[in-house]
């Protein structure tokens, strides 16, 4: 009886003393801090011209024009769900 009360205690303590870290174990949040040197509203004026990608474009490809409605769309995923034909919830394509 005394050993099984000893083990007990030392599984206890042991889960005692790695709980007291709330720290990451890799201690990562210790640096993050950040000073910046750029004013907010330079920081704004840059965000609103567009990133230039390296092939001189900027990435916006346009809107897409559809021949179907809204409804249409609606009853294809309607459609496709009772079929199987995609996941529903947490469940991927690996569970069906």
């Amino acid at each position: 009886m005394k050993t099984t009360q000893l083990f007990a205690i030392a599984a206890f303590s042991t889960l005692a003393a790695f709980g007291a870290h709330a720290d990451e174990a890799d201690g990562s949040q210790s640096g993050i801090k950040f000073n910046s040197t750029r004013s907010v509203a330079e920081v704004r004026a840059e965000a609103l011209n567009p990133l230039k990608t390296n092939n001189g474009s900027t990435g916006f490809i346009g809107v897409a024009k559809s021949g179907l409605d809204r409804d249409a769309v609606r009853a294809e995923a309607v459609s496709a769900l009772r079929n199987g034909d995609i996941p529903q919830g947490e469940l991927g394509y690996g569970y069906m």
